[in-house]
């Protein structure tokens, strides 16, 4: 688990050796270009309602990427003073700017996903 400072972010900078380790360092895991996407395509979520979009992420893993990617001034968290108590997610400004990532991420995984199934045609194993 990466917990980040303003120091800490400073000293990672200089510790890149091309733009793609930076871009990763902030977008990179299992889970969060699948948040990014959720929050740049569907707007503001609640916690619970992220939870149920991504169903392979557990309550912790999803509250660490969430963290991870407030602290780097991706995501914005709202807590309202209410009970019980309401808390949501959105993309900050800068976050934002990661949306042309999501997009072309989505149109490659779609592209990939049809030929996956044209090779499992061709091969004779649709539907198993």
């Amino acid at each position: 688990m990466r917990v980040s400072t303003a120091d800490d972010s400073a000293a990672r900078a200089s510790e890149y050796h091309s733009p793609v380790e930076a871009t990763l360092d902030v977008i990179g895991g299992k889970w969060k270009v699948v948040i990014l996407y959720h929050l740049a395509h569907d707007g503001t979520h609640r916690f619970a309602v992220l939870r149920r979009k991504i169903p392979g992420v557990s309550k912790r893993m999803l509250i660490q990427q969430l963290r991870e990617l407030e602290d780097d001034g991706i995501v914005h968290r709202e807590v309202y003073a209410e009970v019980p108590p309401k808390v949501e997610y959105s993309l900050t400004e800068y976050g934002k700017t990661l949306r042309p990532i999501t997009e072309v991420m989505c149109e490659w995984g779609q592209r990939h996903v049809k030929r996956i199934k044209a090779k499992k045609v061709r091969s004779g194993v649709v539907g198993k």
